[in-house]
C-alpha cells in the first residue's frame, strides 16, 4: 500500500496519526500498575500457569505412547 502513495500522501498519514496519539489521554504509570497488579491478582487462582493442569484434563500427560526414534 505504501508503495502506492507519494511522499507527501505519507507524511500526511503519519502527521494524522500523530495527531491521533497526541489527543489520546494519558494516565500515570503507577496508577496503571495498581490497577494491572490487582487485575491479575484476580484472575490467579484460575490461571493455569500458576495453579496448574489437573493431570486428567491434560492432554500432553499420561503414558498414551511415544515416539521411537530409531
Amino acid at each position: 500500500m505504501a508503495r502506492d502513495m507519494s511522499d507527501k500522501e505519507i507524511l500526511k498519514m503519519e502527521l494524522d496519526q500523530l495527531k491521533k496519539e497526541v489527543s489520546t489521554p494519558r494516565t500515570p504509570v503507577a496508577a496503571n500498575c495498581a490497577d494491572t497488579i490487582s487485575f491479575v491478582e484476580g484472575l490467579m487462582p484460575n490461571d493455569p500457569l500458576i495453579k496448574g493442569v489437573p493431570d486428567e484434563k491434560n492432554p500432553y500427560k499420561g503414558d498414551k505412547g511415544g515416539c521411537v526414534v530409531t
